[in-house]
């Protein structure tokens, strides 16, 4: 087997390397790069998923393949749900939600294959089968994303259209206008294969128009295939308003067939080689000068200068008081204090491999608008293969805990502006915090597999691009 010989920088955090230089020595295995899907399947890259992929017949046979070479462990629930996409796989052979000719609406439309949706406990491997399967899904027209991205991407289509209308005229009716099948229509257009990581609906503002968004992409061809830690029944559970999303689940019921994948293993807290010390406690001993010292040494590597950055987010400036080419250094204050969303995130994702979040609090239900905030900003940088480096109050489990101070000035304020009573608006997500609690073991899966070795390679770009 032929070895990569990767430069130990490359291949060691910041702390591993600090402690090399003082002395500590630890074995890092080498490993083979790009023969395989167990990188890239997590998050669905799908040009190089394509390049790995020769040489297999399909989603199947590769999840079969990785198994024999011990790059995975059989799991009986993965194959089940392997099986079934696979057969999907076959079906959508040759499918388009495209008419072929001028005359092919004369005739009937070809039947829409069923999608699937596909749920479970955190870290079973949901990602991982999806993405095999997109990977081997033979049309140019399809596209995998993650479901925050794709929400921003809806509204921002809504607001170009609904700018793009006829001003008013003085004096008369505005005619109404929907633009959620215009919308619909455009995205029907650009893919006929949909797959979503991480189907979750917290935002009302999503939830009221899922389910003429989706009825459209459903009407217009759509396959749809997604990843969800919840039952479709379970969406939105105890949301504002959640009489208006409950349509929605039916809409999905008859157009994806559920299956679930649930071993009862998270995979991501399974022992895997760790790139040193990437969680660190505030209590600890000089943290803040060792965490200074891994700064310095991955802006030593950068083309930049340490400075402030200034991000542009839908004519928005977001600041970053400190960074340096593609390393950030930031605080939670900075990252979730602020009304930042999914789109400041995925920014971020975009912008830079490496985030450092400095002095996460415990998390109680009077920060359950921070605790959203860092679930979504985890979310993202999970996705993208951004690395992190955290000092925390206390330790990853006990972060985000269901009790504390009640006494919500703003969740009282938002109450009566709502007119509902404080037994009423007590049992609904968006005061509970349990909608939190629920997304936060996700969270705390993703950065356990996130302070990895495997992990922090895959996460550096300055590598990739040197490749």
């Amino acid at each position: 087997m032929a070895v990569c010989n990767i430069p130990l920088s490359l291949k060691m955090s910041p702390s591993a390397l600090l402690c090399s230089r003082l002395g500590l020595t630890e074995k890092y295995s080498t490993r083979k790069l790009l023969t395989s899907l167990t990188d890239v399947c997590r998050r669905g890259y799908s040009g190089e998923a394509q390049q790995a992929a020769e040489g297999f017949h399909g989603p199947l046979d590769h999840y079969s393949g990785l198994i024999r070479d011990g790059s995975l462990r059989e799991d009986e629930h993965q194959r089940a749900v392997m099986q079934t996409l696979d057969q999907l796989h076959k079906t959508l052979r040759g499918y388009s939600n495209t008419p072929i000719s001028f005359f092919s609406k004369f005739f009937p439309k070809p039947k829409v294959p069923k999608g699937y949706y596909i749920y479970g406990d955190v870290g079973t491997g949901k990602t991982m089968v999806m993405d095999m399967f997109y990977s081997y899904v033979e049309t140019e027209k399809k596209k995998r994303v993650h479901f925050h991205g794709f929400m921003l991407d809806v509204h921002k289509r809504i607001h170009r259209l609904k700018q793009s209308m006829p001003k008013r005229k003085v004096g008369k009716m505005a005619k109404s206008y929907d633009p959620i099948a215009p919308v619909a229509e455009e995205i029907s257009e650009e893919a006929c294969v949909l797959c979503f990581d991480e189907f979750q609906v917290t935002d009302i503002a999503d939830a009221l128009i899922l389910k003429q968004l989706f009825e459209n992409l459903f009407l217009k061809g759509v396959v749809v295939v997604a990843t969800s830690n919840r039952p479709p029944e379970d969406l939105y559970k105890n949301g504002l308003q959640r009489v208006n999303f409950v349509p929605f689940i039916a809409v999905l019921q008859k157009y994806c067939q559920t299956l679930r994948l649930d071993s009862g293993i998270d995979y991501r807290r399974r022992n895997r080689p760790s790139a040193g010390k990437l969680y660190f406690l505030a209590g600890e001993p000089d943290v803040e000068a060792t965490l200074d010292k891994m700064f310095d040494e991955l802006a030593f590597k950068q083309n930049d200068i340490t400075r402030p950055r200034i991000l542009n987010v839908n004519n928005r400036k977001v600041r970053l008081n400190k960074a340096c080419g593609t390393v950030a250094d930031c605080t939670f204050e900075e990252l979730c204090d602020r009304p930042l969303g999914a789109s400041d995130y995925l920014e971020m994702s975009r912008l830079f491999d490496t985030v450092f979040i400095r002095h996460i609090p415990l998390l109680t239900l009077n920060k359950k608008t921070q605790a959203r905030r860092l679930i979504t900003l985890v979310d993202a940088l999970y996705d993208h293969k951004v690395r992190v480096v955290i000092v925390a109050d206390h330790p990853l489990d006990d972060i985000f805990v269901h009790n504390g101070e009640h006494g919500h000035d703003e969740s009282h304020i938002l109450m009566d502006d709502l007119g509902l009573k404080r037994d009423e608006a007590s049992s609904l997500s968006i005061f509970s915090g349990e909608e939190e609690m629920f997304a936060f073991q996700r969270t705390v899966s993703r950065l356990t597999e996130m302070q990895t070795e495997e992990y922090w390679s895959e996460g550096d770009r300055s590598a990739k691009s040197k490749v």
